[in-house]
């Protein structure tokens, strides 16, 4: 029997989108004009088990927020390439800061902004509700949509293979 997920065995470094993937996307903008977004719980649990597992996480994504900076950051994550506006050049750099091969970098994205990024990452994946072109693209789709918990989906399924999920 072929195991449809080996390619997950090589992961080191998880590069996340935040709206659309780590958000669901929607925006609720207060009278004051602050965008908020909400972020699952469970996806951050799974950051930061991969974390303390040694794995890399990073993120890169064309919003700013102070907000989702410092829940990152909170989370242990070190790399955060926000308010971006190339997204290639962010992952070039990241690639070239830690010595990655492209084949151990997973990226997650969701939309069109991420197409040209994901053709750089060894390991493509996507939410459920991702843009069609970039579901086509797609190594692996979950079976969640974006902020319902995707990111701890595919982080778990690596972190799984790894024997590193609950060690």
């Amino acid at each position: 029997m072929v195991d449809e997920h080996s390619f997950l065995d090589r992961v080191s470094t998880f590069v996340l989108d935040v709206d659309g993937v780590l958000t669901n996307g929607d925006l609720l903008i207060t009278e004051q004009g602050e965008m908020l977004r909400t972020m699952n719980i469970r996806d951050g649990y799974a950051i930061k088990n991969a974390l303390n597992k040694g794995y890399r996480v990073a993120i890169i994504t064309g919003g700013g927020s102070k907000g989702v900076r410092d829940r990152l950051a909170k989370l242990g994550v070190q790399d955060i390439y926000d308010s971006c506006e190339d997204k290639p050049t962010a992952l070039r750099d990241l690639m070239e800061k830690y010595k990655l091969d492209g084949a151990e970098v997973l990226y997650m994205g969701d939309d069109l902004p991420d197409y040209e990024v994901m053709g750089m990452a060894g390991i493509k994946a996507c939410p459920a509700d991702a843009a069609p072109e970039i579901k086509a693209m797609a190594d692996y789709i979950s079976p969640l949509d974006g902020g319902s918990g995707c990111v701890r989906d595919v982080i778990e399924k690596v972190l799984h293979r790894h024997a590193k999920w609950h060690s």
